[in-house]
């Protein structure tokens, strides 16, 4: 089992549950050493005193804050720990929001969040369908080594998770970094859009995370192993050329009917569902419509409504999902 990266209390309202945190991805790129041209002489950072050259020793470095040209304030580890001891081992959940309302741009990284100890699962898990039934995320801020942290927890199927976002002034205005934006009041040709809209509907597919895998990785390695043996080298082809603006329509218009066909001929990894399974799904939705639709999770309302095929259902919030269902099934 994996070691917890952090131990600590959840606390929400009166409730105080003891949690740790577990790194919940892992990295696999393929990662190379720096070597000298020529040679297989390896090239390392050494960390060494700017004023005299040498290599300084790990334990003799110590955290200097710059308040002005070459005059420093010099702050020891023990010290910024002793600024938050209480607060660096407690995710007090300050309130609660919508999903939706959480651009994923703020998203940073994602842990698991596990009980520590048989005798926490009931409340950790009272917790987690709450969460998952209410389709709302715990906002929370959290010192974790050394650093700062706004966090969201929200449930996924069996588990918690802890989100680090960004602050709200790391994050860039997108009109002061991307030139070229158009206007947001701007409104597209209403026959474009629309061929647009059946575009996505024809390619829609559901999210299966293990049909997916790093393809660059795999290039990666062939490339290494095929020199090693000597051997050529071909490349990736040139991408495709951009769309004409004249031939949008068109182009638009061909993608449909290519998306469609691909959907009934059932092939091409995991397409848009057919109209006969979907008729097949509907008429199963619609058996179970009597059924207590508030007594599900969002997930099991989500796949339900995928059934049912409900328009805009990857945006809906869980009440709407049941609203939505409930119109079907009646």
């Amino acid at each position: 089992m994996a070691r917890p990266i952090w131990t600590g209390v959840l606390t929400f309202g009166l409730v105080t549950l003891p949690v740790a945190l577990y790194t919940a991805t892992e990295d696999h790129t393929v990662h190379f050493h720096q070597l000298q041209r020529g040679t297989s002489d390896r090239i390392r950072n050494k960390r060494v005193n700017e004023r005299t050259g040498k290599e300084v020793d790990t334990d003799k470095i110590v955290k200097g804050y710059e308040i002005d040209e070459g005059e420093y304030v010099v702050v020891e580890p023990e010290e910024l720990e002793e600024i938050a001891p209480g607060r660096s081992k407690v995710i007090d959940l300050a309130g609660f929001v919508d999903l939706h309302q959480v651009e994923p741009v703020y998203f940073a990284r994602t842990y698991y969040v596990g009980p520590r100890g048989k005798e926490y699962v009931k409340v950790y898990e009272l917790m987690r369908s709450a969460l998952d039934r209410s389709d709302k995320a715990g906002i929370a801020t959290l010192t974790m080594r050394g650093k700062e942290y706004l966090t969201a927890l929200r449930a996924q199927p069996g588990v918690l998770v802890l989100h680090t976002l960004h602050w709200a002034d790391e994050v860039r205005d997108p009109a002061d970094v991307v030139p070229e934006l158009p206007e947001r009041r701007t409104k597209s040709d209403s026959k474009e859009l629309r061929t647009a809209e059946q575009l996505i509907d024809a390619l829609t597919i559901d999210w299966e995370p293990a049909d997916y895998h790093d393809t660059y990785e795999e290039r990666v390695k062939k490339l290494v192993a095929a020199k090693r043996k000597g051997e050529e080298v071909v490349g990736e082809p040139e991408p495709p050329e951009a769309t004409n603006v004249i031939d949008l329509m068109d182009v638009l218009s061909r993608s449909v009917e290519q998306g469609r066909s691909r959907g009934r001929r059932g092939g091409g990894g995991k397409p848009a569902t057919g109209k006969k399974q979907t008729a097949g799904k509907r008429q199963t939705a619609g058996r179970k419509g009597s059924e207590d639709l508030g007594s599900l999770s969002k997930a099991e309302l989500y796949e339900r409504a995928s059934a049912a095929g409900v328009p805009g259902r990857s945006k809906m919030t869980r009440d709407q999902l049941v609203k939505a269902l409930a119109g079907q099934a009646a």
